[in-house]
């Protein structure tokens, strides 16, 4: 550990990763106050103490293909963050998620002497597992947040912990649904359905339209039902308050659809069901005991190299965990208001408690004190 206060690089590329690094943060400030912590986060590093150095918005871009429009700003913050670090060197630089991005980061800085972590495994064991060496050159050690990763890295003989998932932890086995509805003004006999279209804002746009269809097929139906939408930060509320009132305004004069900015736990634990983009999403509704149905829906040409290189038998976090289908996950064509309400609807009329304590056997194995496991696997690699 250098002279002076301990000086650490974070960056995460979007808000899974804010959370992630923002619990890990709170344990290191716990035990070095006065560290230095800088790079890219959101909210919930900066509250925490992450000085960011640009805006994480610029991170937040989904798809093989998609990120080629935003190439130029992507570049721009890279060399300028590799640039900085040179600059004012950190004892360990921790890239959380965003592998595209922090990868290429890692290896840069390494390359100068600068301890690099990578927090969370790229999916190296769904697809491209060659990427692992690449990863090997890149991180001195991989935090992993799914117990079932380890096989693959000591296949490869990279360095890898298990630390868990700081949102296993930050969940109760049984949250309280009243109290998540009072907070909201849902009275406890209402039908509510959660709504989460996505955080970034490609995903959001494809789902958003696609979402609201589906709304109203089930409201044709079921027209007591009322749903909620989190949006995931101020540009996805803005965004999607706008489509509403253009296009559903009378959904939401109605109070049919209630938007929110944030509290998506709140909005899920709340709900009967959720309707939500396939991500860490699908993880945080399984935490809260919440039947869904996850969607996922990408360029066609995305979608043609992923059917060449994919190779998991599933993509929604809940089945891989469970290593079988415990819930409908749709892509493509299957992402529709018909499919997607049917799926819906049967989760409404049904008992759903053998999903439930399924769901909560995969909670335990999450539980692992994320946060001061990842922290303390920082601070043994600066002081090794």
């Amino acid at each position: 550990m250098s002279a002076g206060p301990l000086r650490i690089g974070v960056v995460a590329g979007e808000p899974s990763g804010d959370v992630l690094a923002a619990g890990m943060i709170a344990e290191l400030k716990k035990q070095y106050p006065d560290a230095i912590i800088e790079g890219i986060g959101g909210d919930n590093m900066i509250a925490a103490g992450c000085h960011s150095l640009y805006d994480m918005e610029t991170l937040s871009v989904m798809g093989l293909v998609e990120v080629l429009s935003h190439l130029p700003a992507i570049l721009k913050v890279k060399n300028g963050l590799i640039k900085h670090f040179e600059q004012y060197p950190p004892d360990i630089f921790i890239g959380v998620d965003a592998p595209d991005f922090n990868l290429r980061v890692e290896k840069a800085l390494r390359k100068k002497g600068i301890k690099t972590v990578h927090y969370v495994s790229p999916t190296v064991w769904a697809w491209r597992e060659n990427r692992i060496h690449g990863i090997k050159k890149a991180a001195d050690c991989v935090l992993g947040l799914f117990p079932f990763e380890q096989d693959v890295y000591d296949k490869h003989n990279v360095a890898y912990r298990f630390v868990g998932h700081t949102l296993a932890d930050a969940i109760p086995m049984v949250p309280d649904q009243w109290a998540a509805r009072q907070a909201l003004d849902i009275n406890a006999q209402d039908t509510l359905l959660a709504v989460l279209p996505g955080s970034r804002n490609g995903e959001v746009s494809v789902l958003l339209p696609i979402f609201v269809d589906t709304i109203r097929h089930i409201l044709s139906s079921k027209p007591a039902c009322r749903f909620v939408i989190p949006a995931a930060n101020s540009y996805r509320y803005d965004y999607i308050e706008q489509y509403l009132r253009e296009y559903a305004e009378d959904l939401l004069n109605n109070k049919q659809i209630i938007l929110t900015q944030g509290n998506a736990r709140q909005a899920m634990i709340a709900s009967d069901a959720i309707l939500l983009a396939s991500g860490t999403a699908t993880l945080e509704a399984m935490l809260c005991k919440r039947p869904m149905v996850a969607a996922y829906k990408i360029s066609a040409m995305t979608y043609r190299i992923m059917q060449r290189l994919y190779k998991a038998p599933f993509f929604t976090l809940p089945n891989l965990l469970a290593r079988r289908q415990i819930i409908p996950e749709l892509l493509q064509d299957e992402v529709n208001p018909v499919t997607l309400s049917e799926h819906l609807l049967s989760f409404l009329e049904q008992d759903n408690s053998a999903l439930i304590d399924t769901f909560c056997e995969l909670h335990e194995t999450l539980r692992q004190d994320a946060d001061q496991q990842s922290a303390r696997a920082v601070l043994d690699l600066i002081n090794a």
